[in-house]
């Protein structure tokens, strides 16, 4: 099993019942490469939730591990980038 899937079936278990008990009240756009739509929109379809949900669950995540691990969650992050565009 990869790291994406790890991590994809931690936050499928960790935020199903945080997304939809929170009140939204906040806006937020962001602009995204045409693939990593593709991916947010075939995981959103698998799980029968909407790309925002989808959006804000991975966000959240994402938060929690960079409250845990700081700066080097982000090294992490930016050397997976750097791979991805070689």
């Amino acid at each position: 099993m990869s790291i994406i899937t790890t991590q994809y079936f931690l936050v499928k278990g960790l935020t199903s019942s945080y997304i939809g008990k929170v009140p939204k009240s906040e806006f937020l756009a962001l602009r995204v490469n045409s693939e990593l739509k593709r991916e947010l929109e075939r995981i959103s379809d698998d799980e029968q939730r909407s790309i925002s949900q989808i959006s804000e669950m991975l966000l959240y995540e994402g938060i929690e591990a960079y409250k845990k691990d700081g700066p080097k969650f982000m090294q992490r992050l930016v050397a997976k980038q750097k791979l991805r565009t070689k």
